[in-house]
């Protein structure tokens, strides 16, 4: 690719980037340029290919996310729990409580993955598709977590009386809000299982990159 085809791609995806960012209203042109530090006439030049794999719609002056981004969209999540499986299987295993990995939409949080110990003889039972509010549950709360500190969250009877969570926020991956959790019936031992926690996020992010 030549400079010149790295520059332009790099300026479509800050514009596909601005766009996103504008969430539930329009962008207009002007605040598009604005954004990416590009003229009007380039902005509408960056939107023609764009436009025409459905990535993105106009309404006059306004740009949306078109519905080309679902499709795209689509396949982010079965490929993300199939990484995130063994990393899941390895910390259920090493704990004897139910493992899981939730990503955050919006104002909430939504499980993607989950896996069960397989030698213990009670564990939680947990659903993929499970969504709660951001800042309910260890999980809840560990994606608001910033760097710094112990580096997980523990919570008791946030969710579902009796069940016990703790989780840790996976960092360093652009565009990705998520934590990988357990959840338990019986007392988990944060000293232990929190920086297990901890390494399984890092080394599912690690495998993300």
């Amino acid at each position: 690719m030549t400079a010149e085809g790295s520059l332009t791609l790099d300026r479509g995806l800050a514009l596909l980037q601005a766009i996103a960012d504008a969430g539930g209203e329009a962008a207009t042109i002007s605040e598009l340029a604005a954004n990416i530090g590009a003229s009007r006439a380039a902005v509408y030049r960056l939107l023609v290919p764009l436009s025409a794999r459905g990535l993105v719609r106009r309404d006059g002056n306004k740009v949306r996310l078109g519905v080309g981004m679902l499709r795209l969209a689509g396949q982010v999540v079965p490929q993300l729990r199939e990484v995130a499986r063994p990393v899941l299987r390895e910390l259920a295993e090493q704990t004897g409580a139910t493992a899981h990995l939730s990503i955050a939409e919006g104002d909430q949080l939504e499980t993607v993955a989950v896996v069960e110990p397989r030698w213990t003889d009670l564990h939680v039972a947990y659903r993929v598709g499970t969504r709660f509010a951001i800042g309910i549950g260890a999980a809840g709360k560990a994606v608001m977590l910033r760097q710094g500190g112990r580096g997980w969250v523990t919570s008791t009877g946030d969710v579902r009386r009796g069940v016990v969570g703790l989780a840790a926020p996976v960092r360093s991956v652009p565009g990705l809000r998520a934590c990988v959790g357990l959840i338990s019936l019986a007392p988990i031992k944060a000293e232990t299982a929190g920086p297990q926690v901890v390494a399984a996020a890092a080394k599912l992010a690690e495998a993300l990159k």
